[in-house]
Parts: structure tokens; sequence; C-alpha cells
């Protein structure tokens, strides 16, 4: 169902939500002018009209340190008891970017999708609501275009924005959301404002050769070489020299879902076994008992994090890929090696290759 929302009734929303939910959405800080994604105390520090947040908000369903549980181990009679964490507050995802929305569906499809379900993410992700906003505009470093990831979301949402000037567009994905939009009492819209949409969408994409002129990363050709692994090795030396290691690429990202399990003595019988977020990037995230590490070289750390990218295979496994085109590896990253340049980097191999030299 869709309906219409008045610019002035907003607040009305946010508040609503709030009565259910923490409320997480894109909060501006006027001392630095930058824009995170974080919990908001009230409503009002949510900005629907904000720029892509600094920070994806992955964070919210997938902490960057999180205790898991705690158990105690019974010497004498060779007993644990294990005492799960049941702190998970319900939390509403205000004002998402459709590419963020497409990294949380990539986790939802790494955490929930196979095998093995992580009941750690199911409690996060059980409790949430997600509000995603269209982007009726590109941003400077945005490239969702190129990973179909933008710039509307398609699935995944409970409601969806869509900023039509005068009033927004109103969209239900759940039930969850069409609950919501009842209990307000919205007017319904009709065949028009929903073409005003698919207009609004098209000029959107319309304009990312004006104005998201940071990254353009034509990813199509690029995605055969990468999962045949039809790339000179000195393509990924180049890429390696220039990594600093720091793991700043896979922190921003919305879809990195690498982590790492450790327990920590925290008194006198009790441990805690802590989750922290992890990266390929690191030399150490490889390394195996007795200080073997198969992937001690950079470039072969560089290799695997743009096949978990770009490979076809991947993109199997999550059904799209592995990138969703926010832009803020490029942004981070003090080598300049996001992924739009690597991008780059190889379509001019591929160019070459295809010139007979």
């Amino acid at each position: 169902m869709a309906y219409l929302l008045a610019k002035d009734a907003v607040m009305g929303l946010l508040e609503a939500i709030g009565k259910e939910y923490a409320l997480f959405g894109p909060v501006g800080h006027s001392a630095s002018g930058d824009v995170f994604f974080e919990r908001a105390d009230e409503a009002g520090e949510i900005r629907l009209d904000a720029p892509i947040p600094s920070n994806p908000p992955k964070f919210a369903v997938f902490p960057q340190f999180e205790k898991i549980f705690a158990y105690r181990y019974d010497r004498e009679t060779r007993e644990a008891r294990i005492t799960p964490e049941d702190f998970v507050m319900p939390k509403a995802l205000v004002g998402l970017r459709s590419c963020d929305l497409n990294g949380l569906i990539c986790l939802d499809r790494f955490f929930l999708g196979q095998e093995y379900v992580d009941e750690v993410y199911r409690g996060h992700r059980s409790k949430m609501l997600l509000v995603t906003n269209t982007c009726v505009k590109p941003f400077p470093q945005c490239f969702c275009v190129c990973t179909d990831s933008g710039p509307s979301a398609k699935e995944g949402y409970d409601i969806n924005l869509t900023d039509l000037g005068d009033f927004y567009l109103l969209e239900t994905g759940s039930p969850k959301g069409e609950r919501l939009a009842s209990r307000l009492r919205l007017p319904a819209s009709g065949p028009e404002e929903l073409r005003l949409k698919e207009r609004a969408v098209d000029a959107s994409i319309g304009l990312f050769d004006d104005r998201a002129k940071e990254n353009k990363a034509w990813i199509s050709r690029v995605v055969n070489r990468v999962t045949t692994g039809f790339i000179r090795g000195e393509v990924w030396e180049h890429i390696g020299d220039q990594c600093f290691e720091c793991g700043a690429c896979s922190f921003v990202c919305p879809t990195c879902s690498c982590f790492n399990i450790e327990d920590v003595a925290a008194d006198e019988g009790r441990s805690d076994r802590l989750r922290t977020w992890d990266s390929c990037s690191f030399e150490g995230y490889t390394r195996m008992a007795g200080d073997h590490n198969p992937r001690k070289p950079v470039e072969d750390r560089r290799n695997k994090r743009f096949f978990c990218k770009l490979s076809y295979s991947q993109s199997k496994k999550y059904l799209r890929p592995g990138c969703v085109g926010c832009g803020r590896c490029a942004r981070v990253c003090p080598g300049d090696i996001g992924l739009p340049n690597v991008v780059t980097y190889i379509r001019r191999e591929i160019t070459k290759d295809s010139n007979g030299r």
C-alpha cells in the first residue's frame, strides 16, 4: 500500500515510531559538519535530507563489539554454565538509503540465509523496523546504479519514503509497516503519485553523470576477470603496495561481515565470549596455529577482498554483488584503493589485453 505523508507530519511519524523503538538515523554534528548514522536522543535530530552518513548502519544489527554470553566452568564437576546475553532493544533504523538497506540484506543472507543461523544476529534483526529514504538526487561519492542498489529501495523495507516536493510518498513493504501507517490514518495515494515517484527515480538516475563525480565503477566487465582469476599478479601487487592494512574499508563497508571471537576472563571463574569486527586487511586475519599464514602478502588479502565484493560466486550466494555503491571505502582509504579505483585498474588491464599490449 502507498500513502501520502505531509512534510509537517514527518515528526509525528518519527514520534510514533519512537514510542515503540529506539530511534537510529542520520544525525548531523555541527562542530565537524559530518553526518553519522547513530542513535538519536530526540526524533527531531534525525535528518531525512542529510547526505549518506559517514558510517553504515550495520553496527545496529551487527555491533562492532558485543558480548555474546558469559560462562562459568566448575573444575570439580567439570560442568560449564552458560548465561546468554539478552539486552537487545527494539530499534528503528530511519532514513536508510537504499545502498545501506542492500548492505543489511547481504548481512541477512550471510548470518541467516545459509546452513548455520546466527542466533545473536537474529535477536537484533527480529526487533527492528526499517524506514528507507529514496535518493531523489545522487551524492558525489555514489555509484549505486553500477551495483543495482539504488537510488530507491526495491525490497526489504518496512516503510519507504520518497520526497515528492510538497509531501512524501509513503510505501509499506511489510505487515509491520502497514500497521504503523494505518494507525496514523494517512490518506491513500493514487496512480499519479506512483508515477511521480517513477519520474523522480528516473530523474535521479539521470543526474549521476553531473552530480556523482567522485567515483565511477562499471563493474560488469570486471566481474568475469575477478571470478576466473585472469588478472595479472602485478596488478594485485600494485594494489597491495598502496594498502596501509588499516581495515578502514572493511569497517565502513555496509556488507563486510568478518568477525573474531575471543574469550576473556572477567572475574574468578567467569569468562565472557566477545565478538568483534575483523578485517581481511589485517595480517593476522588468516594466521593459524604455529604462525602459519596462507595469505601473509598484502596483495593476497586485497585479492580476497575484491573477490568477495565482485566475483560471480559471491553474487550468486547473496543474490547481488557484494558492493552496494555507497562510495565510503573510496573516501576513507589513505592508499586511494577504494573499490572504484580497483575497478579502474582492472579495466585498464582488460583494455590493454583487448588491444594486444
